[in-house]
């Protein structure tokens, strides 16, 4: 974190195909040693299978419901108060949600078992708007050490 002034935040362009600046967000997230087109290519044959798996829905819709499901509301910082390191309960500001959101999407996707990226990406997808998944287990997590240390709330500042 700069000492002198905020950094200033970066404009990201919108994806190609479905005008988005979260899904531009997400494949610069998902890209690997700055291999752009093959993030890409892999985002879109996700979204393509979620739609497949989802009949009805539209995999854009999905892919932004599946966000909105994994994003955290409150989360713990670390505080030291009087020689003793507290966890105390903070809310989340909107573009941390977001960042958060995306990283446990990408993070747990990796983690699965399957062939291609594509079918794991699109399995979490899935999986996060039914409640399930690898994502969704984090941010319950998060929220229920939030929850256990709320005594510490007042350390707030």
């Amino acid at each position: 974190m700069s000492r002198r002034r905020r950094a200033q935040k970066r404009v990201v362009l919108p994806d190609p195909k479905f005008q988005e600046e979260m899904v531009t967000r997400f494949i610069n997230k998902m890209m690997i040693h700055g291999k752009k087109a093959a993030a890409e290519k892999q985002f879109y044959k996700a979204i393509d299978l979620v739609e497949e798996q989802e009949k009805g829905q539209k995999g854009i819709e999905v892919f932004k419901q599946a966000i909105d499901t994994v994003r955290p509301v409150l989360e713990v910082k670390s505080r030291r108060v009087g020689g003793s390191n507290y966890q105390v309960p903070i809310e989340v500001k909107p573009d941390r949600r977001q960042a958060l959101s995306i990283r446990w999407i990408i993070e747990f996707a990796r983690k699965r078992s399957g062939r291609s990226m594509a079918e794991r990406l699109a399995g979490e997808l899935s999986d996060a708007i039914h409640g399930r998944g690898g994502a969704i287990k984090r941010k319950e997590d998060v929220h229920k050490m939030a929850e256990a240390n709320k005594a510490f709330a007042h350390f707030r500042w």
